[in-house]
C-alpha cells in the first residue's frame, strides 16, 4: 500500500493513471477490477470524480513476490530510499542480478534481504550496470513504480551520469557519440559499433586532464551493453585498463568506470531527485 497527494485540482484517478503516469491499460484495468484506489478512510474512489489538490488517495493492491533468493543480510549500501523506490551504490565485480538459480549473491539479492528485513517482498531494478562498473542503480518496491520507471529510461527522462579515466586526451571539451552497438561475431561478450546494430547515443564532458589521460563525465541517452566501454573506444580512447577494448592493462588489471549520479523528477512526490554517490 502507498498514499499520493493530488498535485492539481480537478485531477481524475483515470488522467492520473493513463495521462500523468500513463501506465498500460492492463494494469489500469486490473487496478480497477481489484477496487485499489481508495480516501484515506478507505472508501472508494470513483475514477472520473475531479479531486482537488492536495487530497490524498491511497492504493492498495496484491503485491508480487520477487524471485531473488535474499542473502543473509545487506552489503550493499542504501544511498536513498522511499515507499516507491530505493537507489544503492552496486560494489565493482558485483552482478546486478542472477543470471542462474545458483547465482545468489548478486546486487538484488542484497537488495532483497533489505526488503525482507522491512517487511516487503517485491524489488526489481529499473536498469542495470555491468559487473566490472560501480555506482548508483535504480530499484522499483511495486509493480507501478517499475511501469513508470521503466518508461521514464525509455524516454530518457532518468539522467544516469557515469565518471571514467580515458587513455589519450580528448581534444574537444564535449561531444556526442552516436555510433549502434551490436555483438562481436568473433567474441562471445564482446560489442562493437555496427550498422546493424542497435541506436546507441553517449554524451561526454571533459572535466580533469593529465599528462596521458583525462577523467570524463558520461551520460547515457540510451543503455546497450557496454555502451560507454565500446563508444569511448570507438573515438580512440578507451577506458583506462579496459583490455576487452583494447586499452593498455594496468596494475590492478582491471578498469574504472563509475554510475555517479542519477537526476529525476519523481513520479509519486512530484519533486526533482538528484542522488550522488561519493
Amino acid at each position: 500500500m502507498f498514499k499520493y497527494t493530488i498535485p492539481q485540482s480537478n485531477l481524475t484517478v483515470e488522467q492520473l493513471l493513463r495521462t500523468k503516469w500513463r501506465l498500460g491499460k492492463k494494469l489500469v484495468h486490473e487496478l480497477r477490477m481489484a477496487k485499489a484506489v481508495t480516501y484515506e478512510d478507505g472508501t472508494a474512489v470513483v475514477w472520473n470524480d475531479k479531486l482537488e489538490a492536495g487530497t490524498i488517495i491511497q492504493f492498495t493492491f496484491e503485491m508480487p513476490t520477487s524471485n531473488y533468493i535474499p542473502t543473509e543480510i545487506c552489503e550493499v549500501k542504501i544511498c536513498y530510499e522511499d515507499d516507491h523506490c530505493l537507489i544503492v551504490s552496486k560494489p565493482k565485480g558485483m552482478a546486478t542480478h542472477p543470471n542462474d538459480e545458483h547465482d545468489t549473491d548478486t546486487c538484488m539479492n542484497h537488495v532483497m534481504a533489505h526488503i525482507k528485513a522491512n517487511g516487503g517482498d517485491y524489488a526489481e531494478h529499473v536498469h542495470r550496470l555491468d559487473r566490472g562498473t560501480k555506482g548508483l542503480l535504480l530499484v522499483a518496491k511495486h509493480p507501478i513504480a517499475k511501469s513508470i520507471f521503466d518508461r521514464m529510461i525509455e524516454e530518457k527522462s532518468i539522467i544516469r551520469m557515469y565518471s571514467a579515466e580515458v587513455q589519450g586526451n580528448i581534444r574537444q571539451e564535449s561531444g556526442t557519440i552516436n555510433a549502434s552497438i551490436g555483438k562481436d561475431r568473433h567474441h562471445a561478450t564482446r560489442r562493437v559499433v555496427s550498422k546493424s546494430g542497435q541506436h546507441a547515443i553517449t554524451h561526454f564532458e571533459v572535466v580533469k586532464r593529465f599528462k596521458n589521460t583525462c577523467i570524463v563525465h558520461l551520460i547515457l541517452e540510451t543503455g546497450r551493453t557496454h555502451q560507454i566501454r565500446v563508444h569511448m573506444a570507438h573515438i580512440g580512447h578507451p577506458i583506462v585498463g579496459d583490455t576487452m577494448y583494447n586499452a593498455r592493462k594496468t596494475a590492478s588489471g582491471d578498469y574504472e568506470l563509475h554510475a555517479i549520479q542519477l537526476e529525476f523528477e519523481h513520479p509519486f512526490l512530484n519533486e526533482k531527485i538528484i542522488v550522488k554517490d561519493e
